[in-house]
C-alpha cells in the first residue's frame, strides 16, 4: 500500500520543517521519503491550488508559515477540503507573543540568515588560524584584513576577535629574520594595519615572557639592541605601505578590536562617498 505523502509548506525555504518532519517520522520507523516540499508560498492565491493537490494525493500538510494572514488561510483552506494540517509556529508564535507581549516580527528565512551569518563566523575562525603568524602568505589576497607588527603586539587574539565578527584576518609577523611578503604589495593599503607599541612597553612584555617559560629576562628577544631593530623594520615597511598604523601600547585586546572596527567603519564610509 502507498503511504501518504508529507507536504512540507513554507514561505522560506523549508528546511525546518521538513527537518521536524523526518525526525518526527523517525519515530514510527518510517523511511523520509514521501516528503515534498512547496518553498516561498508567500501569498494566498497559491494557497488552493497546494491544498488542492495534497488533497487529491490524501497527504498530510506540515507547515511554518510565519506570515499571519498566509497562515491563516492555509489552515482555514486545509480544514475547508479536509486536509490534516500541522502548523508547527502558529501555536508556538502565538504563546510567545502573549508571554512577552511583543508582536511577532513575521519575516520568513530569519532562522536561515541567523545560519548563514554562523556559518561565516565559523569560516572566518578557520581562515583566521589557518593564516595564523604568516602560515600562508598567499591567504593575504583573500583577507579582508590583514595585521602586520611585530613579536607581542597581539596579532593573533586580535585576528581571533575580529573573525568572531565575521571578518577573515592574516596576522603576519616582522622580524628580522623573515622576508616580507610580496603579496602584502599586492594589495589595497587600506586593508593593512599595522600594530605598534612603545620600546618601553614591549621590553618589559618580553622580559615577563622570557621568565615565564624559564629563561633569563635579560635574552637577545628582549635586549635593547634586539627591539630597536624589529621597531625600525616595522616603521620602515608602515612607511611603505603606507598602511593605517594603530597604537596598541597598555590597551586590552578588546579596546584595540574595537579601534580597529572603527577604523574599518571609516574605510566603508569612505567609499560609500566615491
Amino acid at each position: 500500500m502507498t503511504q501518504p505523502a508529507v507536504y512540507v509548506v513554507s514561505d522560506s525555504t523549508g528546511e525546518t520543517a521538513e527537518l521536524v518532519t523526518r525526525a518526527a517520522l523517525s519515530q514510527f520507523g518510517q523511511t523520509p521519503k514521501f516528503i515534498h516540499r512547496f518553498h516561498h508560498v508567500d501569498s494566498s492565491h497559491m494557497i488552493e491550488e497546494i491544498v488542492d493537490l495534497v488533497a487529491v494525493n490524501n497527504g498530510i500538510i506540515v507547515h511554518t508559515i510565519v506570515l499571519e494572514s498566509v497562515r491563516e488561510e492555509l489552515n482555514k483552506t486545509a480544514q475547508a477540503f479536509g486536509v490534516p494540517i500541522i502548523d508547527l509556529f502558529g501555536p508556538l508564535l502565538n504563546q510567545l507573543e502573549e508571554t512577552y507581549k511583543i508582536k511577532p516580527l513575521s519575516e520568513p528565512g530569519r532562522v536561515r540568515s541567523m545560519d548563514e551569518a554562523y556559518f561565516n563566523k565559523v569560516a572566518a575562525i578557520e581562515f583566521a588560524v589557518e593564516n595564523d603568524d604568516g602560515r600562508n602568505p598567499r591567504g593575504i589576497l583573500q583577507a579582508d584584513y590583514v595585521l602586520i607588527g611585530i613579536s607581542r603586539t597581539s596579532k593573533t587574539p586580535l585576528s581571533q576577535y575580529l573573525a568572531l565578527k565575521g571578518l577573515k584576518i592574516v596576522n603576519i609577523p616582522i622580524v628580522p629574520e623573515a622576508q616580507i611578503p610580496d603579496e602584502l604589495f599586492e594589495i589595497d593599503p587600506k586593508k593593512i594595519i599595522g600594530l605598534k607599541i612603545s620600546k618601553q612597553k614591549l621590553t618589559k612584555i618580553r622580559q615577563e615572557r622570557l621568565i615565564s617559560i624559564g629563561l633569563p629576562g635579560a635574552g637577545t628577544y628582549a635586549s635593547n639592541q634586539r627591539i630597536d631593530e624589529e621597531l625600525a623594520i616595522f616603521n620602515k615597511l608602515a612607511s611603505k605601505l603606507n598602511c593605517f598604523v594603530l597604537d596598541v601600547t597598555n590597551k586590552a585586546i578588546e579596546e584595540t578590536a574595537n579601534e580597529i572596527l572603527i577604523h574599518i567603519g571609516e574605510i566603508v564610509d569612505e567609499n560609500l562617498e566615491l
